[in-house]
């Protein structure tokens, strides 16, 4: 299937949305292509990743419905949960020699991990899993513990007890956490997923700017709720999924700076939408398991208005200036703490008066990887905002940057989210970003 995409991509960048719905895959298509994607994850990156981290075995071990979120990832398909106990064991023998992929279970993992439970030898599932243990002799075992990072922490306490308690004396010693292999895995983007993610992400904001047209809203009679919902509508009409319920906020002249002060949580519920109102989204998809994670603003004309003011363009573009100042501290081994630091002095530097709250994106919304800062956390964030950025992390550029707007008396925020990669030849977005406010309608 993937070796169609370059044609796929070519067809959905050159039409409009209702042609792109008939571009997303069929639901056997997409299984076919999560399948390619995560068996060559398996067969080329995880090796990879094994070594760098210093781990010959990663034992993950889950029970149904109580998933180990690596294990999710790891699934085939067709497989939507875990099987009564799921156990994968992935062993690197070294050298030339390909990965194994293992299942203590009585059938095979789909095609990927071989089932290697003869309950006529080992009625019980642990021995078992003890022999492939003792038989393989491994210098370094990975079990998923970790104090920081909730992703990497995915071993529950009873299986973490029955798994110690049935593990030979010798091999007790070799016993690690395995959170940063856990983040390595979660964290990479593969070659073929840097292939399709552009896509994904034009597809969010297709429907993200579908959402927020004239087709949608109403001023005087639509709400900011009925936005939303219209947004969650159009992901399952184009048969997708969204990872979070959207939000849709208002701005305007008329009122004070309570609007900048109040979280999202306390917003009011069904605030209808006027003319000369700045609208905030925050909207994201999920597609062929990679999600998006995008924030953007558009602006209600009035009656005399045939574009948006310049005064809000100019705001943006602040905002797009602290974005670019963030994205060039991204440096391999650099940790989110360091990024966050880094880019906040040369904003205040430049008199900008920002907050950075960026987060990486992909198997996850808020995904594994180096936190750079978090709207509370300005100051750097103990744990997750220790870890250091590799390449191939995708990340979503969560920020705003707050102007002094005279013509309206007022601070306006402009809060962006827009996702992009860092790779060997430094940050890129993966579908461009919003370097100019939208209107309602369109135009004029």
């Amino acid at each position: 299937m993937l070796r169609l995409f370059p044609i796929f991509f070519l067809a959905f960048f050159f039409t409009d949305l209702t042609a792109q719905h008939t571009l997303i895959l069929p639901i056997q298509e997409r299984a076919q292509v999560i399948d390619e994607i995560l068996e060559d994850r398996l067969d080329n990156l995880l090796p990879t990743l094994m070594r760098r981290e210093g781990i010959d075995m990663w034992v993950i071990i889950s029970r149904e419905y109580n998933e180990d979120p690596v294990m999710k990832t790891m699934l085939p398909s067709t497989w939507l949960s875990a099987r009564r106990r799921t156990i994968m064991v992935f062993y690197d023998k070294g050298g030339d020699a390909p990965l194994e992929k293992i299942a203590i279970a009585r059938y095979d993992v789909g095609k990927l991990l071989k089932g290697a439970w003869d309950l006529n030898v080992f009625p019980d599932q642990w021995e078992a899993l003890m022999e492939v243990i003792k038989e393989r002799n491994p210098t370094k075992i990975g079990i998923n513990k970790s104090d920081y990072f909730a992703l990497a922490d995915g071993l529950v306490d009873t299986e973490h007890d029955q798994f110690m308690s049935k593990l030979p004396t010798g091999f007790k010693n070799r016993v690690i956490s395995a959170e940063r292999l856990s983040i390595a895995w979660l964290e990479t983007r593969s070659e073929k997923e840097l292939q399709i993610y552009p896509m994904i992400c034009h597809l969010g904001h297709k429907i993200l700017q579908e959402g927020l047209s004239e087709k949608n809203i109403h001023p005087g009679v639509t709400t900011t709720t009925d936005v939303e919902w219209r947004l969650r509508q159009l992901v399952i009409d184009y048969g997708l999924k969204t990872w979070f319920h959207p939000s849709v906020s208002v701005q305007r002249a008329a009122e004070g700076n309570q609007e900048f002060l109040r979280s999202f949580s306390r917003r009011p519920d069904q605030e209808i939408i006027r003319q000369g109102d700045l609208l905030h989204v925050d909207f994201g998809i999920t597609y062929l398991r990679l999600n998006t994670d995008q924030q953007q603003h558009f602006y209600v004309l009035k009656a005399n208005e045939k574009e948006v003011p310049a005064y809000l363009q100019a705001a943006l573009k602040t905002g797009n200036r602290l974005q670019d100042i963030l994205t060039s501290q991204f440096s391999t081994g650099k940790t989110g703490n360091q990024m966050l630091s880094a880019a906040l002095a040369q904003a205040k530097a430049e008199g900008i008066n920002g907050s950075i709250y960026t987060h990486p994106i992909g198997l996850h919304g808020h995904a594994a990887g180096p936190a750079i800062g978090m709207w509370d956390k300005q100051q750097g964030v103990k744990g997750t905002g220790d870890y250091p950025l590799f390449p191939n992390t995708a990340y979503s550029i969560e920020l705003f940057a707050a102007t002094d707007v005279p013509e309206w008396g007022k601070l306006v925020r402009i809060m962006l989210e827009e996702d992009g990669v860092y790779g060997k030849d430094g940050f890129y977005f993966l579908d461009s970003r919003m370097e100019e406010i939208l209107s309602i309608p369109r135009s004029r």
